[in-house]
């Protein structure tokens, strides 16, 4: 497959050197032709797939459950009025 080396770097927006064109030139080439070969495999007989493994549904059943994290959470704070925290007045009116 051919391309320009240039107008590539212009669309990813890179400012490349010569030696760095060179390279990504030939990088970009052995890449290509390594998909090239893909496209030389039979997959008529393989099934289209989303994901490689079986996707099963792992979600659990929704229960209603009492939670003391509020609680918890209170217990370690400086100051507290009654389930909330109590912290200092930072807003001043002039």
């Amino acid at each position: 497959m051919e391309f320009k080396i240039e107008r590539v770097a212009e669309l990813a927006r890179l400012n490349l050197k010569p030696e760095e064109k060179q390279k990504l030139e030939k990088d970009l080439g052995a890449i290509l032709d390594y998909v090239k070969n893909l496209e030389k495999i039979d997959t008529s007989k393989v099934e289209p797939t989303s994901h490689v493994l079986n996707m099963e549904n792992v979600f659990r059943p929704d229960e209603v459950k009492t939670s003391d994290a509020a609680d918890k959470a209170l217990e370690h704070a400086p100051q507290a009025d009654g389930r909330f925290f109590k912290v200092p007045k930072i807003v001043h009116r002039d």
